[in-house]
C-alpha cells in the first residue's frame, strides 16, 4: 500500500489551521472578559448655604461631607446640613448647610405679693390694720433663643433666680379678745409681725407703738426707764441689712416719734448704756456680704447720745474694728452690766470683760469653737448677776480625750465669779442654745443678794441645734432646779431669750414672759402657773421695764 504523502501534508494543515483558529479565539475571549478601562463619572451637585447658591461638579459616589470640604464650607457647632453629612450623593443632589446659632437672654418678671389676713385679739373687734405693707418679688428668668438662617425657630426658659422674694401684705383684723388680762408691773413691748406693740399696767390695755411693717427684730430694746425703743428696720438700700431707730414712746399717743439714729448694719449687739444721764447707745456693726451669712463682722464697739430734738452724735469708737478670733467673720455680742459701769462680751472662743478705758479684751473664759459645719458659728448666750459679781453663760465642753472636741455637742451652764475663783459649770448638757437670764434682786431672809436664773433646757442635749427646749428656773448657785413650762408631753419651746417682770407682779411674786408657738406667755415663777396672753401666732420679740418719766434736753 503506498501512502499517499500530499494527502497527509494536507490533513495536517487542516488541523493546524483549526488549532491556531481555536488558540487565537481563546485569546480574544480572555480579553473580552477583562473590564473596561473607562474614565470613572462625574456628577453635579448643588450646595445651598449662607444664602448663596454653589453649583459643584463631584466625583460620583461623593459623600455630603466630602462635598463640603470640596465646597470649603465649615460648619459650626450647632450648625445642620440636610441630609446628613455621612450621606452618598446622587446627580444633580441639593445640600443644605442651616447655621443654627443661639443666644441667652435673661429678662427680669415682677413677682406679685400677696395679701394676708390674720386675726388677732390685740385690736378692737373688726378694726383693721395694716401690719406690714406688701412689695413686689423679683426674678430673673433666663432664656434661651434658637435661630437657624437668623429666623428664630425656638424659646425656652432654662434658668430662673429669685433676686427679691415677694413680702406679703398682711391686714391684721380685730377679734374678741379671749384672754382674761393680767395686771403687769411697767411697760411690756413686744413684735408682732413687723411692728412693736405695748402693754402697759395691765395685758388688756395695748396698742401699737410702731405699725411702720419693717422691724425686723434683730435689736428690740427698751430703756432702763422704759420711755424708748431701740429697734431695727429693715434697709430699702440694697447696700445695707438694716438700720437703727429709736422710738420715744408716748403716754398720750398711740404712735410713738421715731428718730433715725444714722447707724447701719446692726446685727449682733446694740443697746442703751445703764446709769447714763443721757439717751446713749452701744453699738457693733457689720459689712453687707453677697455671700453667706451676709455679712462679715466688724467686732467693733461705738457709743452715740441723741436728743428728742433729732440731734444725734458723732460715734465716739471704743473698740476698734478687729478680726474677732475664731470665726471672727460671723461676729460677737456684748452685755452690760447692770450698773452700767462694765462691759462683758462673749464670741465664739470665749467669753470676758472689755476693759472701757484701754479697749482691752479681758478673757475670763475660753471656749472651744464650735465646728458647726455651715455659715453660721455658735455664740454663747450671756447673762450679768444683778450684784455683777457673776457673769452665767454656756460653756462648750468635750469628753475627756476627744479627738475632735471642737465637734462635741456637749454644752454647760458656767458661772464665772468675777472677784475671786474660777468658773464652775453648774449645768450639765443644757443645749446650746441655753441662754440663761437673771432675775431683779429679791432678798430673801439674811440674804440681800438673791435672785434666780432662768434658763432653757434641751430635751435632747446632745442634739441642741435642732432640739426644743424646757424652761426651767433655778437659785444663783444652781440648786433647787426646777421645769416650769411647758408641762410635761407638750411641745417644747423654740430657742429664745426669756424675759424677767421687773418689778413684783400682783401677788408679790416675779414671772417671766416667753413665746411660745408665736403667742406671749406670762408664766408664776412661784406657782408655775402658765397664762397665755396672745392667740395670733405673730409674736417674736420681748422686751419689758418699768416706765419712770424723763425730760431728755435738746
Amino acid at each position: 500500500m503506498r501512502l499517499n504523502h500530499s494527502s497527509l501534508l494536507g490533513d495536517t494543515g487542516f488541523f493546524f489551521s483549526v488549532n491556531l483558529g481555536f488558540f487565537l479565539f481563546l485569546v480574544l475571549g480572555l480579553f473580552g472578559c477583562t473590564a473596561p478601562q473607562a474614565t470613572q463619572g462625574v456628577m453635579e451637585v448643588i450646595v445651598r448655604a449662607d444664602g448663596q447658591r454653589i453649583d459643584l461638579k463631584v466625583p460620583a459616589g461623593s459623600t455630603v461631607q466630602q462635598v463640603l470640604d470640596l465646597a470649603d464650607l465649615a460648619l459650626g457647632s450647632l450648625d445642620r446640613v440636610d441630609p446628613p453629612s455621612y450621606t452618598l450623593l446622587t446627580d444633580e443632589a441639593v445640600v443644605r448647610v442651616i447655621r443654627v446659632r443661639e443666644e441667652f437672654v435673661v429678662e427680669q418678671e415682677i413677682i406679685p405679693f400677696e395679701q394676708q389676713i390674720l386675726h388677732t385679739e390685740t385690736l378692737p373687734d373688726q378694726e383693721r390694720l395694716l401690719a406690714q405693707g406688701g412689695e413686689n418679688g423679683l426674678m430673673e428668668t433666663t432664656y434661651r433663643h434658637v435661630y437657624e438662617d437668623d429666623v428664630e425657630v425656638s424659646l425656652t426658659p432654662v434658668k430662673w433666680v429669685e433676686v427679691k422674694s415677694p413680702v406679703p401684705e398682711i391686714i391684721m383684723v380685730g377679734i374678741q379678745t379671749l384672754f382674761n388680762p393680767v395686771p403687769i408691773p411697767g411697760r411690756l413691748v413686744f413684735l408682732l409681725g413687723s411692728n412693736a406693740w405695748m402693754m402697759e399696767q395691765t395685758t388688756g390695755n395695748r396698742r401699737p407703738i410702731i405699725t411702720t411693717g419693717d422691724l425686723d427684730g434683730l435689736i428690740f430694746s427698751l430703756s432702763p426707764d422704759g420711755s424708748w425703743l431701740l429697734f431695727t428696720r429693715q434697709s430699702k438700700d440694697e447696700d445695707q441689712i438694716n438700720a437703727l431707730w429709736a422710738a420715744q414712746i408716748a403716754t398720750d399717743s398711740d404712735q410713738a416719734e421715731l428718730f433715725d439714729l444714722e447707724v447701719a448694719n446692726v446685727v449682733h449687739f446694740a443697746d442703751w448704756v445703764p446709769g447714763s444721764t443721757e439717751t446713749k447707745v452701744a453699738f457693733s456693726t457689720v459689712e453687707p456680704r453677697s455671700t453667706a451669712p451676709g455679712w462679715q463682722a466688724n467686732n467693733d464697739l461705738n457709743l452715740l447720745t441723741f436728743t428728742n430734738s433729732g440731734w444725734v452724735s458723732s460715734w465716739t469708737t471704743i473698740l476698734e474694728a478687729n478680726y474677732g478670733g475664731v470665726y471672727g467673720w460671723w461676729g460677737m455680742s456684748f452685755e452690760w452690766e447692770p450698773s452700767g459701769e462694765r462691759l462683758a462680751y462673749a464670741r465664739s472662743d470665749g467669753v470676758g470683760l472689755l476693759d472701757l478705758e484701754e479697749a482691752i479684751l479681758r478673757p475670763r473664759l475660753e471656749i472651744v469653737s464650735l465646728q458647726t459645719g455651715g455659715d453660721w458659728a455658735w455664740v454663747p448666750g450671756l447673762t450679768w448677776g444683778p450684784d455683777g459679781k457673776t457673769l452665767y453663760t454656756v460653756d462648750h465642753v468635750s469628753p475627756s480625750g476627744s479627738e475632735k472636741p471642737e465637734e462635741s455637742q456637749l454644752f454647760d451652764i458656767t458661772a464665772i465669779p468675777l472677784e475671786a475663783g474660777a468658773p464652775v459649770h453648774m449645768v450639765p448638757q443644757a443645749g446650746m442654745f441655753a441662754y440663761p437670764v437673771t432675775s431683779p434682786l429679791q432678798p430673801k431672809g439674811s440674804s440681800e443678794n438673791a435672785y434666780l436664773v432662768a434658763y432653757l433646757q434641751a430635751v435632747f442635749p446632745t442634739q441642741s441645734k435642732s432640739s426644743r427646749y424646757h424652761l426651767v428656773v433655778m437659785d444663783r448657785d444652781g440648786s433647787n432646779r426646777r421645769v416650769l413650762f411647758p408641762l410635761e408631753g407638750e411641745l417644747g419651746l423654740e430657742p429664745q431669750r426669756v424675759v424677767w417682770s421687773p418689778a413684783p407682779m400682783m401677788d408679790d411674786e416675779y414671772s417671766l414672759a416667753v413665746v411660745y408657738q408665736g403667742n406671749l406667755w406670762l408664766l408664776d415663777v412661784t406657782s408655775g402657773r402658765a397664762q397665755q396672753i396672745t392667740g395670733d401666732g405673730l409674736t417674736n420679740r420681748l422686751s419689758w421695764r418699768l416706765y419712770e418719766s424723763q425730760s431728755l434736753s435738746d
